[in-house]
């Protein structure tokens, strides 16, 4: 496999100046990076698709082992706070539990039966999107988890840094990121897990703009738990509804901190009448808007 080659290019790096040795690794980064150039029509289709089933109120899950599923999580875990993502449309598949993810569990990367037994206790199902991880692409718990997910129905993004990958081929939505040796060889936290962290943040953030999280370049879910994120909350309910402080504050209060409720109740609704005018446009304040301008 690519990324376990150890490629003459790092030979000797450990007896290299530091200023060497760092160039290097920082060469293997943007490499890293540029791998993702051929993936983008890949990671937008299934961006697409995965917006489209989760229209239908399905979950957003995720599967891993190792720093695949570090990655993964941290992804997940990010998409409530920027986004106002539910957490109850959330599921972590990780090898070993959560355990896993600040300590490795040994073995926990080659149990089958557990990752089958996590999607059968998830109950994964036809409007379930899984975005499975494996730099090698052949992780036996990624891959199980994956084939039990596309079984059960649910729509299956793989994500692999090899080919060719048994996970590709399970994959609704193949994920190629070509990111070959590593400097290191075999410590795919380098240069495929720089890749998959790009990979997965485009893919989860094309997924929200299309779910309708965000209007005019802004977080509009976004969940204002501290005081910086009030205060950006009261600037976009400001700029949105081209209203005072004031207005902005008290529409906010009517709203209860949602910043799209708290944009229509500005524009000079109810909040029970802007609640039906969202819900009437799944949520989209772009066409909430528009609705309300005709």
């Amino acid at each position: 496999m690519g990324t376990e080659t150890a490629a003459p290019r790092y030979r000797g790096l450990e007896s290299w100046n530091g200023e060497g040795v760092m160039a290097t690794l920082f060469e293997a980064q943007l490499a890293a990076v540029a791998s993702l150039q051929p993936a983008l029509p890949s990671l937008t289709k299934a961006a697409e698709a995965a917006a489209a089933r989760l229209k239908r109120g399905g979950r957003l899950a995720y599967a891993g082992a190792g720093t695949s599923a570090r990655l993964a999580a941290q992804d997940g875990a990010e998409l409530h706070p920027t986004f106002g993502w539910s957490l109850e449309r959330m599921a972590f598949l990780i090898a070993g539990g959560t355990a896993a993810l600040m300590r490795a569990v040994e073995g926990a990367e080659d149990d089958v039966a557990a990752a089958r037994a996590a999607v059968k206790a998830e109950r994964l199902t036809r409007a379930d999107v899984l975005v499975a991880v494996s730099a090698s692409g052949r992780t036996p718990y990624t891959l199980a988890a994956a084939q039990a997910a596309r079984k059960a129905g649910a729509l299956v993004v793989g994500i692999a840094n090899n080919t060719p990958s048994p996970l590709l081929k399970v994959a609704s939505h193949p994920v190629l990121l070509l990111t070959g040796a590593e400097p290191i060889a075999g410590s795919t936290r380098m240069k495929a897990g720089t890749a998959q962290k790009a990979a997965l943040t485009l893919f989860s953030t094309l997924t929200m703009i299309r779910l309708g999280r965000v209007h005019e370049g802004r977080m509009v879910d976004v969940v204002a738990g501290n005081a910086k994120l009030r205060a950006r909350a009261l600037e976009m309910v400001r700029d949105l509804a081209g209203v005072g402080v004031g207005p902005a504050r008290r529409a906010l209060a009517q709203s209860g901190g949602h910043i799209k409720l708290a944009v229509l109740v500005a524009r000079g609704l109810e909040p029970e009448v802007a609640r039906e005018l969202l819900a009437e446009h799944h949520d989209d304040l772009g066409r909430a808007l528009g609705a309300l301008a005709r």
